[in-house]
């Protein structure tokens, strides 16, 4: 992991909210907020909020009266976050998961969806989520599984890693893809303090309009990007020019669609 994995700021924000938001993100967020739709009582708590995807979920899923704070690490996803809007009112809190600026046994439930892959330290990270929560309080969040398992991203890992062969960027297979071993994350959970752990492998499907999406929302709007565009001028066009060819190859120019694997890990204080 480096300081660039977590750089989502610029056109970044937006390009991952149009692009990618649809492709991979909104079919968990969808799964998660099912999965705290039971909640009677908050707050709730989601970090590593993002553009909001998960929170705009939660606001149309969780029972009314029920508070919802949204926090991340990067202002610039949050402002882009709050500027959507949500079907009730939302709480925006820049914070890191690391160092949680709440009172302790606040929460009824804490949130993060494709987050922990991020945080440094994650026992640390993991132990703040157990600690800001209510007795008997849950903590939901989701990893991705393999690389290989998500079908568009491995592709375009593929595409771009064959562009620069002699410095090949990884963001895809360290970051979000690489902290995929549930035995890992159970035992980090364990060192954290939670007792009570499950964990759901979840399969679903992705799909965008052409190949053309996804190459942009990989490679414009993640931090893939920094690693990309380090590698010097028109890079970023001609990487995302590869990602979409590979991807048409492999899928065809119309309309895709393609597998997505991810881990949901409930574990309750």
């Amino acid at each position: 992991m480096t300081d660039a994995d977590s750089a989502f700021a610029g056109s970044i924000p937006a390009l991952y909210d149009r692009f990618l938001g649809p492709l991979i993100f909104e079919p968990y967020a969808a799964d998660l907020a099912a999965r705290l739709a039971d909640l009677r009582a908050g707050p709730v708590l989601e970090i590593a909020a993002g553009t909001g995807i998960v929170t705009r979920a939660l606001a149309r899923r969780l029972a009314a009266g029920i508070a919802i704070v949204a926090s991340d690490l990067n202002q610039a996803m949050l402002d882009f976050a709050a500027a959507q809007g949500s079907t009730r009112p939302v709480t925006w809190q820049q914070a890191d998961a690391q160092a949680l600026p709440f009172p302790d046994a606040t929460y009824t439930a804490v949130a993060c969806q494709f987050g922990v892959m991020f945080f440094p330290d994650k026992v640390a990270a993991i132990g703040q989520a157990r600690r800001v929560l209510k007795p008997g309080g849950r903590l939901v969040f989701s990893v991705w599984s393999r690389l290989a398992d998500n079908e568009i991203p491995h592709v375009i890992h593929e595409a771009v890693a064959a562009l620069f062969p002699g410095d090949p960027p990884g963001f895809l297979a360290r970051a979000p893809y690489g902290p995929h071993d549930v035995a890992a994350l159970t035992e980090q959970l364990r060192r954290a303090g939670f007792t009570d752990i499950a964990a759901d492998t979840v399969a679903l499907r992705s799909r965008a309009p052409s190949p053309r999406d996804p190459a942009i929302g990989f490679c414009q709007g993640s931090p893939l990007r920094n690693e990309i565009e380090a590698r010097g001028a028109g890079a970023l066009a001609a990487a995302t020019d590869a990602a979409e060819a590979a991807l048409a190859a492999r899928f065809g120019r119309g309309p895709i669609e393609a597998g997505i694997k991810a881990h949901v890990v409930t574990a309750r204080r």
